[in-house]
């Protein structure tokens, strides 16, 4: 069984939709510390001649180093969520499947439970799931009963509650996971390690030159989820053995 792991990021880019299609469980790693400048509160689309940054606004009272993605919640006041549906809608809402789309979104982001960035980044990436007829088991780390550890060994305990004798990182964390040994504490524990190797492709995007690793809903916009989907697979290459790097 193959695990992914990932911090629910915010309108997250198609590789991260390409990580949870290929493993059989994925989890939501939300109780580790949030990045003000990193993708879980912001993230890009298409403007009209370039790429445009929509950036959350959130809360943090006790200071950074104490926000988690789990508990740090938006500021109060919501009038980001209204300009970012704002500058999703001028600029995607003559595109072919915007009358399927927007109101995804737009149920996501009026919804008024959801708090938290972990909250709001999970319903909107689950519901993009739905939309683009992904079906692997999610789970949300804080939920998990006994998982110990830190950076990789962290990955250890979750793999072995989840069950799973492998795990499909993404590339970013290959320096973190073997920093010290080749494979890391997975491998020290018996879990054979991948890393993703994705090709961001190119597909009709309106408003001048292709621009890539913008968020997925550019592509859902664009070209639709069946479309989508068929770029996720086919941008999906046979990922690296930890190994092969040795």
């Amino acid at each position: 069984m193959i695990l992914s792991v990932m911090q629910p990021t915010y309108l997250p880019w198609l590789g991260y939709f390409a990580l949870i299609q290929s493993a059989d469980k994925f989890v939501f790693l939300d109780d580790v510390k949030l990045e003000k400048s990193d993708w879980h509160i912001r993230n890009r689309i298409k403007a009209k001649n370039q790429p445009l940054m929509l950036s959350c606004h959130v809360s943090t009272p006790n200071g950074r180093s104490a926000a988690t993605i789990e508990n740090t919640s938006f500021v109060k006041e919501t009038v980001w969520k209204k300009k970012h549906l704002k500058s999703i809608y001028e600029n995607y809402n003559k595109t072919d499947y915007f009358e399927e789309l927007f109101p995804i979104l737009s149920s996501v982001f009026e919804k008024d439970n959801l708090n938290t960035v972990a909250q709001f980044n999970i319903a909107l990436i689950k519901a993009l799931m739905d939309y683009i007829g992904i079906s692997t088991p999610t789970y949300i780390s804080s939920k998990l009963s006994n998982v110990e550890g830190v950076k990789d060994s962290r990955l250890v305990s979750l793999c072995n509650i989840l069950d799973c004798n492998v795990y499909l990182s993404p590339m970013g964390a290959k320096n973190y996971i073997e920093e010290f040994t080749p494979g890391g504490q997975l491998v020290k524990n018996n879990i054979d390690v991948y890393y993703q190797n994705f090709e961001h492709p190119e597909y009709i995007q309106r408003n001048g030159s292709f621009e890539s690793h913008l968020s997925a809903i550019d592509s859902l916009f664009n070209v639709g989820p069946n479309k989508t989907a068929e770029l996720i697979k086919n941008s999906t290459k046979q990922a690296l053995h930890y190994s092969d790097f040795y």
